[in-house]
């Protein structure tokens, strides 16, 4: 058995709880929502779970008023929120009728777009928060070879924990079949499973690259309007990442259409076929596979920041803008312990005029590439970014 591993969002949990009457903690599904729910459990006095897939609990909630008003005094945890939307009017009622903070958690795996379909939302009233599979900094100790088993088996925690590869890799293969054939439907959307499984296959192909909707359409049979609704119906229930182009006020020629990535690691290479990192190391798309690993850890640690890439018709590019009000980072993957960058990431600093730039690699340890311009480690950007005071 394996111990409670740290999230570093529980803290913020707690502290959004202080000052809001309700808290949405939204993920994909077996990202730890409900494990860390149990970890708040006991910390938070008059914690009350309630599982939304259970039948015991469900009917708990069919009288949802007198349920509320019999546990007034308590923080009530409802997991799987989006199972039952129509509550939502209820629960509005319940926290303007009790005006304090601390009143709800609500554990989703959906996006508020796709929760809140009454009419009915919680805004004003609510604060919402993301949780991922785990994070690097979650889980890597010293040495690589920790940092090579979370990039090939990615974050679940029943993919990163499991005994063998061959595990993690069947864990990864029943959680596609079962988003695809139970997840979705159970959201109330209704898209036939067999194209929504073609699309995530074919967009293994497209993942780190420029997303051409009508390319990608001819070669399921679907038209450009369906590509876009299923692309964000992925995008919403957390399976992708859709980066959009960083727009400078240039005379230059800017690519504008968006890039695609697989938000965890594990998930991709499950499509792609890759069961080992020897597998990995031979793929085409090695290089690709890091700057999507490295970027979702980077995203998601730094919620405060807006993420883009940048890319002219001459050439100069930038893997991952960072934008947080007028300040700005720029960040380049390369998956080498002796990266080389070219010329057109320094030309892009210069348009950009960028003084801070990353190069992340899989370094044992910081070195200076150029003037403002650092070599390192996943681990060595976040603990750098945080010291600095960056994210707050």
């Amino acid at each position: 058995m394996h111990g409670f591993i740290e999230r570093h969002l529980e803290d913020k949990i707690v502290a959004a709880l202080r000052v809001n009457p309700a808290v949405a903690l939204l993920g994909p599904r077996q990202c730890g929502k409900s494990t860390l729910a149990g970890k708040l459990a006991e910390r938070l006095p008059g914690f009350l779970y309630l599982d939304l897939e259970s039948d015991a609990d469900l009917n708990k909630l069919n009288q949802p008023e007198l349920f509320f008003q019999h546990n007034a005094d308590r923080l009530v945890c409802l997991d799987e929120i989006q199972r039952m939307p129509r509550l939502f009017p209820v629960l509005r009622s319940v926290l303007d009728r009790r005006g304090k903070n601390g009143q709800l958690l609500l554990l989703g795996s959906a996006s508020p777009d796709l929760i809140n379909r009454s009419s009915e939302s919680l805004a004003g009233r609510i604060a919402y928060l993301e949780l991922t599979p785990f994070l690097a900094g979650e889980v890597i100790g010293p040495g690589r070879g920790m940092i090579n088993k979370y990039w090939l088996r990615g974050g679940y925690p029943r993919s990163f924990l499991a005994k063998s590869e061959n595990d993690s890799f069947a864990w990864r293969e029943n959680f596609i079949r079962t988003f695809v054939e139970k997840d979705i439907p159970q959201l109330g959307i209704r898209v036939p499973g067999p194209s929504l499984k073609r699309l995530w296959r074919m967009g293994a192909h497209f993942h780190g690259q420029i997303l051409n909707f009508s390319k990608l359409g001819e070669s399921l049979g679907l038209s450009y309007h369906t590509i876009q609704n299923y692309i964000d119906l992925l995008e919403q229930t957390f399976i992708f990442r859709v980066l959009r182009p960083y727009h400078a006020n240039l005379k230059k020629r800017l690519v504008k259409a968006p890039k695609l990535y697989f938000r965890d690691s594990g998930l991709w290479h499950c499509l792609s076929g890759i069961r080992g990192f020897n597998d990995l190391m031979g793929h085409p798309m090695f290089g690709a596979s890091w700057e999507g690993m490295g970027m979702e850890n980077i995203l998601a640690e730094f919620p405060g920041w807006d993420g883009y890439f940048y890319r002219s018709a001459s050439g100069t590019e930038i893997d991952l803008v960072l934008e947080k009000g007028r300040k700005k980072a720029a960040v380049e993957f390369k998956a080498s312990s002796a990266p080389v960058v070219g010329d057109g990431f320094r030309r892009a600093l210069e348009e950009l005029q960028i003084n801070e730039a990353y190069v992340v690699a899989p370094v044992p340890e910081p070195y200076p590439l150029w003037k403002n311009v650092q070599v390192l480690s996943i681990a060595d950007f976040i603990r750098m970014f945080s010291a600095s005071g960056r994210d707050e």
